[in-house]
């Protein structure tokens, strides 16, 4: 049936206020974690592939539910489905702050990401639900500062709170966050619907398994060993069940990620790029992170400041980077954010040394930040025009699913690239190690940069907002317009 929506309650500034804290609390704990985890491992123990745990257990179970969340918003309502993916959120925030181990730790981590996977994806078709179509341009500009802000603050919250009160409060930010955003979204967002296809299960079935098994095989290896039959059968097992979920895609009739979609170069192009974007950015930034405080020796506070010309940019970039979409189209700026961020990693793996100097790290950090300012801003207006509105919430959870499969995946392989070259035994093993791995980061997003080039361009008319594809499944910005009016 077609898309359904009730009438407007909260208009445009409630749905902007209530989906924009909901994703800084999500996108927050995507990078929040990075700066407490010298401290986590100090407390609770634990090796390097328990902290990559802490991180991608959150990063895992979020990228795999991602599509199935937003299938169950569109099929039982997108504000019902909000209000319950943000409440597990929350409790499994406070189940974090009180875990008494490591593994404890990692399992409230892994409810995290459940809950972030079911309310993340329904923000943005929520959002487009409130919004008219000629203010969504805005709409989505001030989404996407609003993660930019929670990545730029994600590593310096995490840090002060770390050194300042304990590593257990950067969960308990969350509680009263999320208590204070639910009551307003029962009140104040509008109901609505999708297609109201059935669920896919078994597509459900077949992707998480298979990306569990790969996260699973490339974050033991290097403890494990690579030929070790638990790596060995997560990596093989991991491979065949995502290529089934590939085959699922093409065959069943009502797929959670129907394959036809990629036939559009602007869908395709998009969520490729993403995919690479985030692995070698996230994989950097854990490593960099815990660079920048065993071996050079800052607190928790001073490494997450460090970091800010890097992770704070999008706050001064995002409104030239949207002027600069709006006037040449997303791909270019996509694309020129990508090679930017490339570079910086280049710049970073060849100014790291044991006893680096700030000033030496300081246009590594500059570029990366102008690249990943560059990267977001149009992003999110790329994915939402390359399909029709009532495949939206497909999209946005594919793209989204996408980016935290990259970030799990870039922790996981850029982890194993440092252990293999290096270590924690001593400042120069983990320089040692910290090269080549980001020499990899930069080559992966590099390679992001040439998937972006897969956008077709196109002369923008009056009013377009941005490119899109040009194939029979993926209709032109304009008829966009004119099917969501």
């Amino acid at each position: 049936m077609p898309e359904q929506q009730t009438a407007r309650r909260g208009g445009v500034v409630w749905a902007l206020v209530i989906t924009g804290l909901a994703g800084f609390m999500a996108s927050l704990d995507n990078l929040v974690v990075t700066t407490a985890l010298p401290s986590i491992r100090k407390d609770l123990g634990g090796g390097l592939d328990d902290l990559e745990w802490t991180v991608s257990a959150y990063t895992l179970t979020f990228a795999v539910l991602l599509m199935f969340g937003a299938a169950l918003g569109d099929r039982f309502g997108r504000r019902r489905l909000f209000l319950v993916g943000l409440g597990i959120f929350t409790a499994a925030s406070a189940a974090a702050a009180m875990a008494p181990g490591i593994d404890s730790l990692i399992a409230a981590r892994a409810v995290q990401g459940v809950g972030a996977a079911v309310m993340m994806p329904l923000t943005l078709t929520l959002l487009t639900a409130a919004v008219p179509v000629e203010k969504r341009g805005m709409a989505y500009g001030i989404t996407g500062a609003v993660n930019g802000l929670a990545v730029a603050s994600g590593p310096l919250i995490g840090g002060s709170l770390t050194e300042h009160v304990s590593w257990h409060w950067i969960f308990w930010l969350n509680v009263p966050l999320g208590l204070a955003v639910m009551p307003l979204a029962r009140l104040r967002l509008a109901e609505s619907y999708g297609s109201g296809s059935p669920l896919d299960a078994p597509g459900t079935l077949l992707v998480s398994g298979g990306l569990f098994g790969i996260v699973y095989g490339l974050v033991r290896g290097p403890a494990d060993g690579w030929t070790s039959p638990l790596v060995l059968t997560g990596l093989f097992a991991g491979a065949v069940l995502l290529f089934a979920f590939v085959h699922h895609g093409i065959r069943h009739k009502n797929p959670m990620l129907p394959m036809r979609l990629f036939r559009s170069r602007a869908f395709s192009g998009i969520n490729f790029a993403s995919l690479l974007m985030f692995l070698g950015m996230f994989g950097s930034i854990f490593l960099l992170s815990q660079y920048l405080q065993g071996v050079l020796g800052y607190s928790p506070t001073q490494a997450g400041l460090r970091m800010l010309p890097w992770t704070g940019m999008p706050m001064l970039i995002a409104p030239v980077a949207g002027y600069l979409s709006d006037r040449f189209g997303g791909r270019p700026v996509v694309a020129a954010g990508l090679v930017f961020q490339a570079v910086g990693l280049v710049c970073f793996a060849t100014v790291v040394t044991a006893d680096a100097s700030y000033a030496a790290q300081l246009p590594a950090l500059i570029l990366s930040g102008i690249g990943m300012s560059l990267y977001f801003a149009p992003a999110s207006a790329l994915v939402m025009s390359s399909v029709r509105p009532h495949e939206q919430g497909i999209a946005s959870g594919a793209n989204n699913a996408l980016r935290e499969v990259g970030g799990a995946l870039g922790i996981a392989v850029m982890s194993s690239v440092f252990t293999a070259q290096g270590g924690y035994e001593t400042p120069q093993a983990f320089v040692e190690g910290l090269r080549p791995a980001l020499g990899v980061g930069a080559v992966v997003v590099a390679l992001a940069a040439v998937a972006a080039l897969i956008i077709p361009a196109r002369r923008r008319a009056a009013g377009d907002p941005v490119d899109t594809g040009d194939t029979a499944d993926a209709p032109t910005a304009p008829a966009l317009e004119t099917a969501a009016s």
